[in-house]
C-alpha cells in the first residue's frame, strides 16, 4: 500500500513534491545504553509476533549470536530481524550500546525510519544513551521512549522521564523530536503499557505505537533501483552476501545492475540470489521491493557503503560515514620462544589476510602497514573494540603479540591535539576522594559533582583518552569493586602534557624453565605473582607485578638444593598466596611502553619487548 504526504524528507525519492510512503513496511532501530534490555526486548517481539512455532525451544537473547556477545552480555555487531503485525512487516535493527562499536550504530541508523529508545527505570539515561540518541537526532528520526524494568524495586520512572527530556534539550532536539510517545515495559516478561496504571500482559501496545508513530519508508518501486550496502555476511554456498536497504526501485534475479564503489562504477552485475528477512531467517525470493531491508548475493568484491543501481541511469547514494578511530595498537608476529606451539596461524601473511577480512565488515576499523614487515597498526574506537578483535582472533587459532594502546594524535591549525573523553563516575562517598586524586594525576578536570544523599556520589570529569588507558583496573581496586565508570568521546582538544605512567614495576624471568614452589616463596615480599608453579617461562617473560618502581630480573625456576639432612616433602606443607589471574582486558591495561602481550589460543603471556636484559638496558639508554 502506498500513501502520499505533502512534506519534505531527506530520503532520495521525490516525485512532484509528493513523497511516497509505503505503509506495508516499518524500519526501526532499538537504541540504548549497554545492558538496558535491547536484545531482551527483541526476544519478546519475536516470540509474541508468532515468529517461532508453539513448541520451538528458543534461547534467551537470541540476537546475541556470537560467543563473545553471550559471554560479555553485550551486543557487539548490529543485526537485523523482522516481525509481522497486522500485515505490516516491521524490520528491527538491534544495535550495540557501547560507543566503541559506534560504527555499527551509525550503520544501523542509516537503514531505518525511526528508533525505540530504551532506558532503564532505575539507572536513567547513561552516557552511551547520550551517544546513540545524538546519532538518531542527527538523522532526524522519530523516537519512541520506552522505560524498561519498571518492576525494579528502585525504579524512579517520573525522574527518569524528566532526565530524558533534559537530555533531548541538551542535544538541541527540535519540538517535534521532543514530543515523543512513552511506553512502560518489562521486557523480560514481554509486557508493555501506555501508562503505569494500565493492565497489560503482552507487547501489543508497543506494536500499535510503532505502526502509529513510526512512518513507513519513503520509497517508489518505479524509480531507478538504489540498494545501499550497510553490512556483509558470508555463506559457504553462495559466498559473500550484501545486506542493506533498497531505498528505491526493485531488484530482480534476471536483470543486470551497476555497482557504484569509491573507486568508480562497475557494470554488468547480476545477483545470484535475493533474500528478504523473515524472523531470524533469510528467505530466497525472485524480486525484492523498495523500502525493505534485503540481502543480495553474487556481487564480487562488494564493500560497505557501495550502491547497487541501474546501469542505464545510475543514481549512487552517499557513502556511509563513521567517526574516525581514536586509539591504535601495533600487532606483531609472535616471536617469543614459545611461538607456533599453540596456534595455527602465526605468520604475517596470516595476520594480513585476517585483517583484510575484518575490514570487509568493520567500517570503523583501520589497518595500516608499519616500517616493519612483521607489524601492523590497527586503529579503532577504543580499547574494548580492539580487545574484542584480539579475543575473536585468538579463538580462531591466531597467535600474535600486541603493544600498549596509543591514542591517535592530530595536528589542527598547527596545534598538537589529542582525543578527550567525558568520564561519568558513580562511587560510594568514602571512595570519591581517592578516585578524584587518581584522575587528577592523569590530567582529568572535574566538571560536575552531585550527591543525591543516598551514600553514593556522581562525578563527571573531562580527561585525555590516554589518561584512561590502564585506569579501569585501578579504579575497581580503589572502589573495592563498588564503583561504576562510563566514558564518552568528547572530541579533540589541545595536548595536556605528560601523564604519569604505571607506578609499579614488573618481575621478569631471567632464564627459561619451569616455575618452582621454592622460587615462588622467595618472591612473596617482592610483589604479586601472575604465574603458578610448574608453568613454563622464558627469559624476558613477566611473571609478576613488583611492589616497587622499576623492573626486577628474578630466577623463578630456582630449585631447593636437597641434601641428606632435608626432606623434599617439606615443601608440600607450604601454602603459597594464589597468583593474580588476568583477563585479556586487564592484560591490555597493564602492559607498559616497553612491554608486549603475547596472545595465543591457549595462553596470555606478558613479556618485555626485548627479551635479553642486556638489550633492554641498551634500549633504555638509547631512549634517554
Amino acid at each position: 500500500m502506498i500513501t502520499y504526504f505533502q512534506r519534505e524528507s531527506t530520503y532520495p525519492s521525490k516525485k512532484h513534491n509528493q513523497i511516497m510512503r509505503k505503509e506495508n513496511f516499518r524500519n526501526i532501530a532499538i537504541i540504548a545504553h549497554v545492558d538496558h534490555g535491547k536484545t531482551t526486548l527483541v526476544d519478546g517481539l519475536l516470540k509474541q509476533s508468532g515468529t517461532f512455532s508453539q513448541h520451538e525451544e528458543v534461547a534467551d537473547r537470541i540476537m546475541d549470536s556470537g560467543d563473545l556477545e553471550r559471554e560479555r552480555g553485550i551486543t557487539i555487531t548490529a543485526k537485523n530481524t523482522s516481525v509481522y503485525y497486522n500485515n505490516v512487516k516491521i524490520n528491527i535493527m538491534d544495535t550495540p550500546g557501547h560507543a566503541d562499536f559506534g560504527g555499527e550504530v551509525e550503520r544501523g541508523l542509516m537503514l531505518v525510519d525511526g528508533a525505540i529508545l530504551l532506558v532503564d527505570a532505575s539507572e536513567g539515561p547513561l552516557p552511551q544513551t547520550r551517544f546513540v540518541v545524538k546519532k538518531a537526532l542527527q538523522r532526524n528520526l522519530p523516537i519512541i521512549l520506552v522505560i524498561n524494568k519498571i518492576d525494579r524495586q528502585d525504579a524512579r520512572v517520573e525522574e527518569v522521564i524528566s532526565e530524558v527530556y533534559d537530555l533531548f534539550i541538551d542535544l538541541d532536539a527540535n519540538e517535534e523530536q521532543i514530543e515523543f510517545p512513552i511506553l512502560y515495559t518489562i521486557a523480560r516478561d514481554g509486557i508493555a503499557k501506555k501508562s503505569m496504571e494500565e493492565e497489560s500482559d503482552s507487547l501489543i501496545p508497543m506494536f500499535d505505537t510503532i505502526l502509529e508513530y513510526i512512518p513507513g519508508p519513503v520509497a517508489d518501486d518505479k524509480e531507478e533501483p538504489q540498494f545501499l550496502v550497510a553490512n556483509l555476511d558470508y555463506d559457504t554456498y553462495v559466498g559473500q552476501i550484501a545486506i542493506g536497504r533498497l531505498m528505491n526501485g526493485a531488484l530482480e534475479m534476471s536483470k543486470q545492475y551497476a555497482l557504484s564503489q569509491a573507486s568508480g562504477i562497475r557494470n554488468n552485475i547480476k545477483p545470484s540470489s535475493l533474500y528478504t528477512f523473515q524472523g531470524l531467517k533469510k528467505t530466497s525470493v525472485e524480486r525484492v521491493e523498495a523500502g525493505d531491508i534485503v540481502a543480495v548475493a553474487g556481487i564480487p568484491n562488494v564493500k560497505i557503503g557501495d550502491t547497487l543501481t541501474s546501469m542505464e541511469n545510475p543514481k549512487p547514494l552517499d557513502r556511509i560515514k563513521v567517526d574516525e578511530p581514536t586509539v591504535s595498537m601495533i600487532f606483531y608476529v609472535n616471536d617469543s620462544p614459545f611461538a607456533g606451539t599453540e596456534g595455527k596461524f602465526v605468520t604475517s601473511r596470516h595476520l594480513k589476510a585476517r585483517f583484510d577480512k575484518e575490514l570487509l565488515t568493520n567500517v570503523s576499523l583501520k589497518v595500516s602497514d608499519t616500517d616493519r614487515a612483521d607489524a601492523f597498526e590497527v586503529s579503532g574506537r577504543g580499547e574494548l573494540q580492539l580487545g574484542v578483535l584480539i579475543e575473536t582472533m585468538r579463538r580462531e587459532g591466531y597467535e600474535m603479540a600486541v603493544a600498549k594502546p596509543q591514542v591517535i594524535i592530530k595536528e589542527i591549525d598547527g596545534q598538537k591535539m589529542e582525543p578527550y573523553e567525558q568520564v561519568f563516575i558513580d562511587v560510594p562517598e568514602e571512595n570519591s576522594g581517592i578516585v578524584t586524586e587518581k584522575l587528577q594525576m592523569r590530567k582529568a578536570l572535574m566538571t560536575n559533582m552531585m550527591n543525591p544523599g543516598h551514600g553514593r556520589v556522581n562525578i563527571e570529569f573531562k580527561i585525555p583518552s590516554r589518561g584512561l588507558i590502564g585506569y579501569r583496573s585501578q579504579f575497581l581496586t580503589d572502589t573495592k569493586g563498588a564503583g561504576i565508570m562510563n566514558t564518552l568521546f568528547a572530541g579533540y582538544e589541545p595536548w595536556a602534557g605528560e601523564i604519569n605512567k604505571r607506578q609499579a614495576g614488573s618481575l621478569v624471568a631471567d632464564r627459561p624453565g619451569k616455575v618452582t614452589t621454592y622460587a615462588c616463596l622467595g618472591m612473596v615480599d617482592r610483589g604479586e605473582l601472575m604465574v603458578d608453579p610448574t608453568t613454563k617461562v622464558y627469559m624476558g617473560m613477566i611473571i609478576g607485578e613488583r611492589n616497587k618502581q622499576g623492573d626486577l630480573d628474578v630466577n623463578i625456576t630456582k630449585e631447593k638444593q636437597l641434601t641428606n639432612m632435608r626432606a623434599a616433602s617439606a615443601d608440600t606443607t607450604v601454602t603459597l598466596r594464589p597468583s593474580k589471574k588476568m583477563s585479556l582486558d586487564a592484560c591490555i591495561e597493564y602492559i607498559g611502553d616497553d612491554e608486549l602481550l603475547e596472545v595465543t589460543p591457549e595462553s596470555l603471556r606478558l613479556r618485555k619487548r626485548h627479551l635479553d636484559p642486556n638489550l633492554r638496558k641498551k634500549a633504555q639508554r638509547a631512549g634517554g
